[in-house]
């Protein structure tokens, strides 16, 4: 398959974005990256790489995004390209798909008591495209109760997926453990010396900002899912 320059750098950014991040690029980063101005010119090349079977696009996800490996595969063009899945590589076999399991709630909103858990008491499983994630063992998923989070695009009712882990940059949305109170939420983090500030995306809330010693970073987000009716 005969691609255009651009095409082919959006393809390679991409998989290298992937690759980098474990997750898919926004509109605006692959605008930013390969010097597209305008979001409707991003959205009409990716159509067109969709129909060629070179990516995949999922709706009711938060970048929804992925590489079509068993297509680019067909096409000539997966070995050109980062983080191709070795269940993709020379065979143009199917996508494989992972479970993540759900914890819970969080709130996006009022901090909200929760029970320890952990994969082995989840009642319910999500099932994932493995070309949006990397480390799936690492992941876990936790239904979001609250607006506090919607000019982050995590609404009431959405599941926010997170990776594991004990510490996080300043900006990032992360599950916050407020240990004094017992009680847990989703904000954007910052670390300012010996306190914590927690960010809502809501001008509707106030920041919360806590000892440092009482917060614990208990996951990351790195992706949203949204169930369209």
């Amino acid at each position: 398959m005969k691609l255009t320059e651009r095409r082919k750098k959006m393809l390679a950014f991409i998989a290298e974005f992937v690759e980098e991040n474990n997750y898919p690029p926004s509109i605006r980063d692959i605008g930013s990256a390969c010097d597209i101005s305008s979001t409707s010119v991003v959205k009409y090349n990716l159509t067109k790489l969709e129909q060629g079977r070179l990516i995949k696009r999922e709706k009711e996800v938060s970048r929804g995004l992925s590489l079509d490996w068993a297509g680019l595969q067909e096409a000539g063009l997966a070995d050109d390209l980062a983080g191709a899945p070795a269940s993709h590589q020379g065979d143009g076999s199917a996508f494989s798909f992972f479970q993540v399991p759900v914890l819970g709630y969080i709130a996006a909103g009022e901090p909200i008591q929760v029970e320890t858990t952990d994969h082995f008491t989840a009642d319910e499983w999500l099932e994932l495209n493995e070309t949006l994630y990397r480390n799936p063992d690492q992941l876990y998923a936790l239904r979001v109760q609250g607006d506090s989070m919607i000019d982050a695009s995590v609404l009431d009712g959405d599941i926010v997926i997170l990776r594991h882990q004990e510490r996080a940059e300043n900006g990032e949305m992360v599950a916050a453990w407020l240990d004094t109170q017992n009680e847990t939420t989703l904000k954007h983090f910052f670390l300012e010396g010996d306190q914590v500030r927690l960010r809502p995306a809501n001008p509707s809330y106030p920041e919360m900002f806590l000892p440092a010693a009482d917060v614990s970073v208990k996951g990351k987000v790195v992706s949203v899912i949204r169930q369209l009716e």
